[in-house]
């Protein structure tokens, strides 16, 4: 009579789960940016949030993909699983102008988002390049 073993079966599970516990936080947004450095706190948040994030030459990305700026108020119609009542952070470079930031999110509040928050990195942290 033979048995199954699946020892290594759960062995290999484990470790996959171990590795995917692990690489999961690093893989939030992709675009490479130096974030200003606030005192502020972490919010809390649920869900994974739409990011919106302004380049040190003005290249603007919705998630990790490349959109014109003319583009950004229909692709998020398409994505915004609340609709408007979706949470949106946008992202940008230590060097953009701050008139290009109030750009992206004049044009988000044009489109009808009220949720639009700015995120930072704390003073404590490396910049993430």
């Amino acid at each position: 009579m033979s048995e199954i073993n699946v020892t290594p079966l759960v062995d290999v599970m484990l470790v996959l789960l171990i590795v995917f516990m692990v690489a999961a936080p690093l893989m939030t947004v992709g675009v490479p940016i130096e974030l200003p450095k606030t005192e502020a706190k972490q919010m809390d948040s649920s869900t994974e949030p739409i990011t919106i994030t302004v380049q040190q030459d003005g290249a603007l990305f919705l998630q990790e993909t490349a959109i014109p700026l003319a583009e950004l108020a229909s692709k998020l119609t398409a994505i915004a699983k609340a609709g408007y009542e979706e949470q949106l952070f946008v992202r940008a470079d230590t060097s953009v102008p701050y008139g290009r930031v109030m750009e992206v999110m004049g044009l988000l509040n044009s489109a009808g988002y009220r949720k639009i928050g700015l995120i930072t990195a704390t003073k404590d942290e490396a910049p993430a390049n």
